[in-house]
Parts: structure tokens; sequence; C-alpha cells
């Protein structure tokens, strides 16, 4: 070997422990992301898919005859 590639090696050795540790924290930060955005886009469909399925029922309608409060109400207008 060289005394260049000694060196190079050398200074790889001493460096090892650090790159080392970067590549172990630039491995965890991918993978955290990786979930973070899984999670994300089944969160969506799963909001998506619930918000279509209760659009789709159909609207329950109740009729009440509101003729007794209207007759009332006239009355209190009529005393005026």
């Amino acid at each position: 070997m060289s005394q260049a590639k000694v060196d190079r090696y050398k200074q790889e050795k001493a460096n090892r422990k650090k790159t080392m540790a970067r590549q172990k924290r630039l491995h965890v930060l991918a993978v955290v992301c990786g979930w973070v955005i899984a999670i994300a886009i089944v969160g969506w469909a799963g909001v998506s898919a619930y918000n279509i399925y209760e659009n789709s029922k159909p609207v329950e309608t109740i009729y009440a005859n509101l003729d007794a409060i209207n007759d009332y109400m006239d009355s209190l207008d009529a005393e005026e």
C-alpha cells in the first residue's frame, strides 16, 4: 500500500465511530419519517373513506307541526 492509502485508512479508522454514529442517526431519521408519512397517508385515507360513507347516507327529515307556535307568535304581534 502506498503511504497515501495508509494515511487515508488511518484517518477513516480514526473517524469510523463518528461516521457510523452519523449513518445510524440518518437511518433512524429516515425510518421515522417513513413511518410518519405512512401513518399520515393511512389516516387521510381513513378520514376520506369515513366522510364518503357519511355523505352517502340518506338524510333523515323530521316534520313537525308548528301551527300552534305560529298562531301564538301572531297573537303576540296582534296585541302590540
